[in-house]
């Protein structure tokens, strides 16, 4: 999710890109003087690489997205982007649109659902309770699309599309202008229809059935397959053992692992990092701002261990959920590394073995890290950065 049930309220920030020539963003003396103190900061940091890993043709089974957040933000900034991406992905249905979101307030979304389902393609949604009050749920419903949500205490925080049977579009971003615009994100879109069978089974079981969080059970998915020659897992909470799942993944690190994470409770997943650490892995995060001090965060656990993480330099939300692993696997969707997530709410996520696709993680990883060292510091004073931990 976002943050909480309401909207949150926060300023965004201009990235900072990484491997930029300093000289290029140095505007007088003074801030040359404080880009140096910046770099002194981050090289007394060991281990931490001043540049991604070199790029790696991508497989031809996926794309990958990243939201781009600017600061000062600007109603012109809010268009195009991963915003187009999905759009296109809605466009190119010619059969069926499952589409299974937290949070839905993008109207030219909605529009693109509602063509679909023009062109004679079969459209339906499920969505959180709490937020099916947005202009674009009504939008939907009003133009004959049927939204199913889970009128339950947990939350139905997937984000994901099925099209055709085919593609799977799935990640962090909610379909929401916040979410396309301001905060950190990824999302991507997966050809395979072995996998859009795993999504396919998952929705029909809320959509059709109301199966929700506990009330689902688990089966009917490969969690475990092969999308042209690389091993993806594919994990669904809280009917699948998601927890052990990540564990194991973090435990084959030999070398590295970076991770960004809105929300970061889990203890044994902490525990984990704990035991890499101690091994001698190098291992290099960044969390959300708003809740790293919360008492369940295992934000202080890790650095009073040592482990190099920091806080989020984007004054609105830092909403990634991802960790990479010897630049080589990822782990990203819409699961939040929380009790919650693993007990109680409706998420997804793979494991990818891909070196191209961890490449372009390591890079958005690069991005936020550099913003973390130095955030757009007007942003703190004005902005009250509200925050329900999950």
């Amino acid at each position: 999710m976002t943050a909480s049930r309401s909207r949150r309220t926060r300023k965004a920030a201009l990235p900072v890109p990484w491997g930029t020539p300093p000289f290029t963003r140095l505007i007088g003396l003074a801030v040359l003087v404080l880009l140096v103190l910046a770099v002194m900061y981050r090289l007394g940091r060991p281990g931490v690489s001043p540049s991604p890993s070199p790029p790696v043709e991508s497989g031809s089974w996926y794309e990958v997205f990243f939201t781009t957040p600017r600061f000062p933000d600007a109603p012109e900034f809010h268009r195009g982007g991963v915003v187009d991406s999905l759009i296109a992905a809605i466009e190119g249905a010619r059969q069926t649109l499952d589409v299974a979101v937290y949070d839905i307030d993008l109207m030219p979304v909605a529009e693109a659902l509602l063509r679909a389902r023009d062109r004679g393609v079969r459209v339906r949604v499920v969505t959180e309770t709490d937020n099916a009050g947005t202009k674009a749920i009504a939008r939907l419903r009003a133009g004959g699309i049927p939204v199913v949500t889970d009128e339950r205490n947990g939350y139905m925080h997937n984000k994901f599309m099925v099209i055709d049977g085919e593609r799977v579009w799935t990640g962090s971003m909610n379909f929401t202008d916040n979410d396309a615009y301001q905060n950190n994100n990824n999302a991507a879109l997966l050809r395979s229809p072995e996998l859009a069978h795993n999504y396919a089974v998952k929705f029909a079981a809320m959509f059709e059935r109301r199966a929700f969080g506990p009330a689902r059970s688990s089966g009917n998915t490969v969690p475990r397959l092969t999308i042209q020659g690389t091993p993806v897992e594919n994990y669904f909470a809280p009917e699948d053992p998601t927890v052990e799942a990540i564990r194991a993944a973090l435990r084959s690190a030999r070398e590295r692992i970076v991770f960004m994470a809105f929300s970061f409770t889990h203890p044994r997943i902490g525990d984990v990092l704990l035991e890499r650490a101690q091994a001698g892995v190098e291992i290099h995060g960044v969390m959300e701002r708003s809740g790293a001090e919360a008492s369940v965060s295992q934000f202080n656990r890790l650095r009073r261990a040592g482990i190099d993480v920091l806080k989020d330099g984007n004054p609105y939300t830092m909403h990634h959920k991802v960790f990479v692993i010897d630049r080589r696997v990822v782990i990203f969707g819409s699961y939040n590394f929380s009790r919650n997530a693993a007990e109680d709410n409706d998420e997804n996520f793979l494991i990818v073995t891909d070196p191209a696709m961890a490449a372009r993680f390591e890079g958005e990883f690069a991005r936020v890290y550099e913003q973390a060292l130095s955030p757009p510091r007007a942003g703190w004073l004005t902005v009250e950065r509200a925050f329900a931990f999950r």
